[in-house]
């Protein structure tokens, strides 16, 4: 499977696991909701403190295991590496992240508010090569 095609799977699908590494080496999956913006990056948005983000920061190589909202069915893997966005920098991309997947929000200042409050970061992950590359 070619990164384009990974990447317009995962455009439309919005649910995945997102596994980074710890400290050990040892994988650390996350349930994870996703987008992919314009650059073909795949974006997820995190808590600053959240164990995910302190992984990144320490080995930037990240894989998102996507699929259907339904579960069952296609899906696809996506390797890359992993870029953590803070505030006040990520808020736009939060915002862009947010109308992709959740439509318009009712009330921008509540929500840039809540994004605040939280310590909300952007995952901007680059992706280096994708899969499966065939069916069972």
């Amino acid at each position: 499977m070619d990164i384009a095609e990974a990447l317009q799977f995962l455009g439309q699908n919005h649910r995945s696991v997102l596994i980074t590494r710890r400290r050990d080496g040892e994988p650390n999956p996350s349930p994870v909701v996703h987008g992919v913006d314009d650059s073909g990056r795949v974006l997820v948005s995190s808590r600053e403190a959240a164990y995910k983000v302190r992984n990144l920061r320490s080995d930037p190589r990240a894989v998102i295991c996507g699929f259907r909202d339904e579960f069952f069915g296609r899906w696809v893997q996506l390797r890359g590496t992993a870029e953590v966005v803070s505030l006040p920098e990520a808020m736009d991309t939060l915002e862009a992240l947010y109308r992709q997947v959740a439509g318009e929000h009712p009330d921008w200042d509540d929500y840039r508010a809540a994004m605040q409050h939280e310590h909300r970061v952007i995952i901007a992950i680059t992706p280096t090569s994708a899969g499966p590359d065939r069916q069972a």
